[in-house]
């Protein structure tokens, strides 16, 4: 008779995208992750037969939410972006390029949560306690309720967690944590994956709020395997440029709230802190009108945020005489949208840029990949090219066709009253936008050469 063979055909697979191969390689075949293929076990053969329940089912409106009511952070603009604050029993991740703030922000979070009589740990598995106690010094985070440990051994930060019996724990970060029980490397794949399984195993059964930081790879995705994502109940992404102040944080993945909320944060050197109005970042306020810019709203999450969009263009090239290609340079913006605009703003719109350098930033290091400044940043343009300014109570929105129309964009009227609120006058918009916003002017347009035509820059 022939023999059954019950090992699989390809004894090696990636836990992160499921590619199996023959022999053990170092890089999946498929989704190109380093250090993500394992061997899978043979299959054993075994008898399912019922075992011990932790609770008895019941009907699910005699289920009691008491224990899963959020409770504030302390820190407004996570409260927000959270849904409310922090869950007994959640699981957050939150990860973010190095040096952005995270351990700054969770510190901030910690003291604001231990002054709130909430008992709070703080691993730290990157710094010694010493060097975390100087930083707390810093934010003003010192408080009897916050309790502190640097540790890098899964049973040590165990122990700590049976002594101190916190409501909120922070573990920063979970990359640095290794168990001497699984196999592999501090940071790996089975190591990451096994000690998260067991820290929000605990933080599930003793209705613990746990918030673990993670590293982010070089293409800015969360190091580590596919299934820490999965997992956990909270997904945030910190993110921010080094020389501006902003911090932004995102939510990817949220169980207890909306995905598309953004909270916004100023760094600056006595830590960092909340921002309920982050306009004045994004905008300048010149004595005299100044040519080239222009005030736009963009959308980030639910968000309106009013943004300043600033142009340079060059000195027309002589008659007769070629210095070679013009250049197009962005900072803030798309690239390849306003090479486009650039375009349409030249044939359309009748405004000579060839041969001529176009400089196009935003103010504050704001970053705008919408379609919906395409209209500032072709009024800004224009305002540039002819050395004339646009009104200062101005703001435009509007995304730009390849035929010269100006198309509707989403959340026209959460953007202009959000503009409305903050003092401007008028606004350009889409034709057919239908806004009637009390103390604001609503100029509709249909093409971009009306649009110029309108602020008198022809």
């Amino acid at each position: 008779m022939a023999k059954t063979n019950t090992a699989p055909k390809d004894p090696f697979r990636c836990v992160e995208c499921g590619w199996t191969s023959a022999k053990w390689v170092g890089r999946c075949g498929e989704c190109q992750a380093w250090g993500s293929v394992e061997e899978i076990a043979a299959p054993k053969k075994q008898s399912l037969v019922a075992g011990s329940v932790s609770a008895p089912a019941q009907p699910i409106g005699e289920v009691s939410v008491e224990r899963a009511r959020a409770r504030s952070s302390g820190v407004s603009e996570l409260d927000r972006v959270l849904g409310g604050g922090l869950v007994p029993g959640a699981a957050i991740l939150l990860a973010g390029e190095p040096g952005v703030g995270k351990s700054t922000l969770l510190l901030s979070v910690t003291a604001a949560s231990a002054k709130m009589g909430i008992t709070t740990l703080y691993i730290s598995g990157e710094e010694s306690a010493s060097q975390v106690r100087l930083r707390a010094e810093r934010l003003d985070a010192i408080d009897p309720n916050l309790w502190l440990a640097a540790e890098t051994d899964l049973g040590a930060v165990i122990a700590h967690i049976d002594q101190v019996k916190p409501e909120l724990l922070i573990i920063d970060s979970i990359q640095t944590i290794s168990s001497s029980a699984v196999d592999g490397a501090p940071g790996g794949v089975t190591q990451v994956r096994e000690i998260a399984a067991s820290l929000i195993r605990i933080a599930k059964e003793r209705n613990i709020t746990i918030v673990l930081v993670g590293h982010v790879t070089k293409d800015g995705s969360i190091a580590g395997p596919r299934l820490l994502e999965h997992i956990v109940d909270v997904v945030l992404n910190f993110e921010g440029e080094r020389h501006s102040r902003l911090r932004l944080i995102r939510a990817i993945k949220n169980r207890f709230g909306a995905s598309d909320e953004v909270g916004c944060f100023d760094m600056n050197e006595n830590g960092i802190t909340s921002l309920t109005d982050p306009t004045g970042l994004f905008t300048t306020r010149h004595s005299e009108p100044v040519p080239g810019t222009c005030v736009t709203v963009a959308l980030e999450g639910k968000r309106p945020l009013l943004a300043e969009v600033q142009s340079l263009v060059g000195t027309p090239v002589s008659e007769g005489r070629d210095y070679g290609n013009a250049r197009r340079v962005t900072s803030g913006l798309d690239n390849a949208r306003t090479s486009m605009t650039l375009a349409v703003l030249e044939l359309r719109a009748q405004i000579r840029l060839s041969g001529r350098d176009v400089y196009v930033a935003t103010v504050g290091g704001m970053k705008i990949t919408e379609p919906a400044a395409d209209l500032a940043v072709a009024l800004s343009v224009a305002s540039a090219a002819k050395g004339l300014a646009l009104p200062a109570d101005l703001v435009a929105v509007g995304e730009v066709g390849l035929a010269g129309e100006i198309r509707k964009v989403t959340g026209v009227t959460q953007r202009i009253t959000e503009a409305a609120r903050l003092g401007f006058k008028r606004a350009m918009v889409p034709a057919g936008s239908d806004l009637k916003i009390p103390g604001i002017e609503i100029m509709e347009v249909a093409r971009l050469e009306q649009a110029i035509a309108k602020v008198k820059i022809q």
